[in-house]
């Protein structure tokens, strides 16, 4: 088996080649330097000028991307040239006042969102993981650290299964080895799953109990909130020793949506339903007749918080969308001021 082979590489990714170079995968970046594992090695390899002028710095690679790199001459270097059409992407939007997309994870079969059942653990969270894996191309997986710690799983279940749908929810303990096997057998050979969640919630552990070793270094977490600081500060993807891979991310104590549209419609698929059972197409969910979302909240049928959840996440999705609105329409101005601009400097042929 070749060595890209080993890290997911198949004929489907073979038929996406267009540029120059040979395929590799990223296995960690920094700061716009990218380590890339080809058949030939790993080269520490950064973006070719015509790709980074051409493309917007949300097209730029990630953790998980297959990209087409020359080897710089005489040098275990590369540049890339081009980013194969992804599978799968898992994104956020950016921290701060902007529309700007930032992507965690590409290209993985898995996304494991994780939460501990300490003080870490919120629902309210998980609804809005579950809203981006949904829409991110990949299959979402729950995952519950530190079983250990527990007295009564049972609540915590609830409260999960309340909002998930018939997911897979493993709780699993790094420390007895509960429900590792679990998530060993979801990594098999050329598949790739990412772990998401906070800071403190013991993703780095879960590396190390799924690898068998000490692959990540791990800190403890204040007993009194059962908040951690971040083990991880970049994202790497890592080989398991049964042939996984898995995207090690760090921790997101915050998490805005991007434009989730779909996502929320599966994530809060009992809500879409209830809507559509409505007397009226227009129905806005308050006094109007045969309103089939008051009667569900009347009766206890949905609850009152997860509804509540369910609005701020919309009216943050229509607030994404204003502004990708305006951002693109400030883009094409500026785009076409430059054009402009640049046509004005050029000197005027004489005849």
């Amino acid at each position: 088996m070749n060595l890209i082979e080993q890290y997911g590489w198949n004929t489907a990714w073979q038929e996406k080649i267009g540029a120059s170079g040979i395929p590799g995968r990223i296995t960690l970046e920094h700061k716009n330097i990218y380590r890339v594992v080809t058949d030939s090695g790993e080269w520490l390899s950064t973006l070719s000028g015509k790709y980074r002028h051409e493309h917007l710095h949300s097209e730029f690679p990630a953790v998980g991307d297959w990209v087409m790199v020359e080897r710089m001459p005489g040098e275990e270097k590369g540049i890339i040239h081009q980013v194969l059409p992804r599978s799968s992407q898992f994104s956020r939007k950016a921290a701060g006042d902007t529309s700007e997309i930032q992507l965690i994870a590409v290209n993985v079969d898995y996304v494991f969102l994780v939460m501990s059942l300490n003080h870490d653990f919120n629902v309210r969270r998980l609804e809005r993981y579950l809203i981006a894996a949904w829409d991110s191309g990949a299959n979402p997986v729950i995952v519950l650290t530190k079983s250990d710690q527990c007295e009564d799983l049972e609540p915590f279940l609830q409260e999960v299964e309340s909002v998930a749908f018939g997911l897979p929810v493993y709780p699993v303990s790094s420390v007895t080895g509960e429900g590792i096997e679990n998530l060993q057998n979801l990594l098999m050979p050329n598949k790739t799953g990412a772990l998401l969640g906070s800071s403190g919630v013991g993703k780095s552990s879960l590396i190390n109990a799924l690898s068998g070793s000490e692959l990540m270094a791990v800190q403890d977490i204040r007993e009194d909130d059962s908040k951690g600081r971040h083990t991880t500060t970049h994202r790497e993807l890592v080989r398991l020793p049964g042939g996984g891979l898995l995207i090690d991310t760090p921790g997101m104590r915050e998490f805005q949506l991007g434009d989730y549209e779909e996502g929320i419609e599966s994530g809060f698929s009992d809500v879409e339903q209830l809507a559509d059972e409505c007397r009226f197409r227009d129905c806005g969910h308050s006094n109007e007749p045969g309103c089939r979302v008051q009667e569900a909240l009347l009766t206890g049928e949905l609850q009152a918080e997860r509804y509540r959840s369910y609005l701020k996440l919309k009216r943050e999705l229509a607030h994404m969308e204003r502004k990708s609105d305006a951002a693109a329409q400030k883009a094409e101005r500026s785009k076409w001021k430059q054009i402009t601009k640049d046509s004005r400097k050029r000197p005027v042929k004489k005849r």
